[in-house]
């Protein structure tokens, strides 16, 4: 079986991204079993930019074909904040709890009307030899007045989807996976993969 590197530490991601690529018989690996490779500084304005630095950096320290994503909340009534700052809303110490009690108490007066927003993510691949591909994709979320579910990772427990009228935390991984930011750009990603794999091992 092919062996690719997912360029995260991330539980939640691997998880819900291994299950994805299991059709094309492809093994994943994470960061976890490259501790060599460390933190990956993310220096990019926008997630494409941060999602190709950590593609290509894993990339070229492994040898193997590496996929990484970068993803974000944006919040129309905070003109798109936090976005590429998702993880460290609230610092650098990447707290999933400071971060939701930071946008609930920014939130605390904003019409139910005017708490849209978006998950977005940008997926890229890139093989030691400099073959590349990039996808992404958005999930149309509203933000909620407090915290519901025990699914999910991040700001799930504070978003909910429209159409299902539900916290995002509380729906079936599945059902998530179909509609998420992630699930769409790793969807739009696998559409491209069966000629990106052969050209990334000519």
């Amino acid at each position: 079986m092919d062996t690719i590197v997912l360029a995260t530490n991330n539980k939640g991601k691997i998880r819900e991204l291994s299950v994805m690529l299991e059709p094309f018989g492809v093994a994943v690996k994470s960061l976890a079993e490259f501790p060599e490779i460390g933190d990956i500084p993310e220096t990019g304005e926008t997630f494409l930019e941060n999602a190709f630095i950590k593609a290509r950096a894993v990339a070229a320290i492994t040898g193997l074909v590496a996929v990484a994503d970068d993803s974000g909340i944006e919040i129309d009534a905070l003109d798109g904040r936090p976005g590429v700052y998702s993880a460290r809303y609230a610092g650098e110490q990447h707290n999933d709890r400071d971060n939701n009690e930071k946008m609930l108490a920014e939130m605390k007066d904003v019409p139910d009307e005017k708490r849209t927003g978006r998950y977005r993510c940008v997926m890229a691949a890139s093989a030691p030899n400099g073959t590349e591909i990039s996808a992404d994709g958005a999930y149309e979320i509203v933000v909620g007045h407090g915290y519901k579910g025990a699914g999910g990772f991040g700001y799930d427990v504070i978003v909910i989807d429209p159409e299902f009228g539900c916290h995002v935390a509380e729906m079936d991984p599945a059902v998530k996976n179909g509609r998420s930011h992630r699930g769409k750009a790793m969807k739009k990603l696998l559409a491209q993969w069966p000629e990106f794999w052969e050209k990334a091992r000519a």
